[in-house]
């Protein structure tokens, strides 16, 4: 720049003729001004700006000012590639509006705690260092927190034209919790219905018939399936019913493995909600480090009803015991220990193995709590995980979990068939388990670290698989996986 500069200001140099100051003084006495103060002044101004965009253009090529905005765009967080997403712009009664009511969202518990910071809960700070990464997050939140994620997602894209997936964030979980009661079942029903005319009411939707929209349900598939023709109504309302909404993807903490073809499972969201990779790495190698001295361990409560109280009594009865096994029975006073986030994360950390017994369905939110602390899950039923979360677990069950049948003989030696397991067959799982964490973590919704993919990022580029396959090619009906 200053050799460039130089050689203008010599140039110019070059052409002034220095007039003596004496010569002046008498040629200003014996002629008028030819030029007006005023004009001279303004002259001088524009050449000023004139000489200095020359010496922009001059000293700075094309090529140069190209790259610094380049390099500029590096700065700002963008999309890697599709998919694009397309979030509705909701009326308030379908997600953000039923918050105003949190202690009535659930005939069970206040929920306001659980709804502040974005569906996170509360902020834990005896787990870790990483204190603002780490919240007492409720099992049914991930509908809230996967809405928050994707309203600062780099590849959401406010044109509907470009979109590849529409995104309906309906806090249908939520809402369905806070009805479960409610006798009147059009009632109950009502906002699921006003949802669907809504969407239906969209351009976006006819572009596809819906095929490519969707919606992330923190609850249970059983919770918005009511079938008034089968048996006892548990308070569930009609969502998944629905014809429209059989036209899209589902996602939700638990499907139904025989019937939800549109459905698919995502994690339970746990306590660990990172900013940057730096923070999952770092816990990641504490999980690989941690002194593990039990062998098992088993975090739960007696349930009622006869398949679920004969698994859950023996799997209790003989942990209780084993001297090999920590267990701690939600019933009782030791219970609080289940609520603490804290607590449930030293337990599983200090466990070779968590077992994983079905409660009041299939799935768990402990068993993402036990790959969160490197603790090896064992299954008692194949739709607790195997039939669930294709997207998130490996295809080869034995790779990363121990499977006992609920119906089988084991289930009643369960110290014995764990002790089989060869230490560096534990340790290879162990491994697996820990390399899970990032893939079934919901990171910050304010991270703007893009090196891991946590759970959002993996459902996305899983419908945008099933989409493009199905209804970008010829619009077919095949949509299962």
């Amino acid at each position: 720049m200053f050799p460039c500069l130089f050689s203008m200001f010599s140039k110019k140099q070059s052409t002034i003729h220095i007039i003596p100051l004496i010569e002046r003084e008498k040629n200003s006495k014996n002629k008028k001004p030819i030029i007006k103060p005023y004009i001279l002044y303004n002259s001088l101004l524009l050449l000023s700006f004139i000489l200095w965009f020359l010496i922009i253009f001059l000293c700075f090529p094309k090529s140069t000012l190209k790259n610094s905005h380049n390099q500029t765009n590096n700065l700002v967080i963008t999309c890697d590639g599709p998919p694009y997403v397309y979030v509705y712009d909701l009326p308030p009664e379908f997600n953000l509006g039923l918050l105003q009511d949190c202690r009535h969202l659930s005939v069970y518990t206040d929920m306001c705690p659980h709804v502040a910071n974005r569906g996170l809960g509360r902020q834990v700070s005896t787990i870790s260092t990483a204190a603002n990464s780490w919240f007492a997050t409720h099992q049914f939140i991930a509908e809230m927190i996967f809405h928050a994620r994707m309203e600062s997602h780099p590849c959401r894209t406010r044109n509907p034209n470009i979109a590849d997936l529409f995104y309906i964030p309906f806090y249908g979980g939520l809402h369905a919790s806070s009805k479960f009661r409610e006798p009147n079942i059009t009632e109950r029903d009502a906002l699921a219905v006003r949802l669907v005319d809504y969407i239906q009411s969209q351009p976006t939707w006819w572009k596809n018939n819906g095929r490519d929209h969707f919606l992330a349900l923190g609850r249970t598939a059983w919770d918005f399936m009511r079938n008034n023709a089968n048996g006892p109504d548990f308070g569930a309302n009609s969502l998944l019913t629905l014809n429209a909404v059989q036209n899209m993807s589902v996602l939700t903490v638990e499907r139904n493995p025989w019937t939800g073809s549109n459905q698919f499972g995502i994690p339970y969201a746990s306590y660990f909600h990172p900013y940057t990779s730096g923070e999952i790495k770092t816990w990641q190698n504490k999980m690989r480090q941690s002194n593990r001295s039990h062998l098992f361990t088993f975090i739960g409560a007696p349930r009622k009803g006869l398949e679920k109280a004969a698994i859950r009594n023996d799997i209790i009865q003989q942990c209780d015991m084993s001297s090999k096994c920590k267990l701690v029975n939600c019933r009782g006073e030791q219970g609080k220990e289940c609520y603490d986030p804290g607590q449930v994360l030293r337990i599983m950390s200090e466990s070779e193995f968590c077992l994983q017994a079905p409660g009041d369905s299939f799935t768990r939110r402990s068993t993402f709590d036990s790959i969160l602390a490197g603790c090896i899950p064992v299954f008692f039923s194949p739709h607790t995980a195997y039939t669930q979360y294709f997207w998130y677990l490996p295809e080869k069950a034995r790779d990363y979990s121990v499977y006992i049948d609920e119906k089988g003989e084991e289930r009643k030696r369960i110290e014995e068939v764990l002790l089989k397991i060869p230490r560096e067959k534990v340790k290879k799982m162990r491994e697996k388990i820990v390399k899970l964490i990032p893939k079934v973590t919901y990171k910050h919704p304010n991270s703007t670290d893009f090196q891991f993919k946590d759970a959002v990022d993996v459902a996305l580029a899983a419908l945008y698989k099933r989409v493009s396959s199905s209804v970008g090619v010829g619009g077919g009906d095949d949509m299962s996986l």
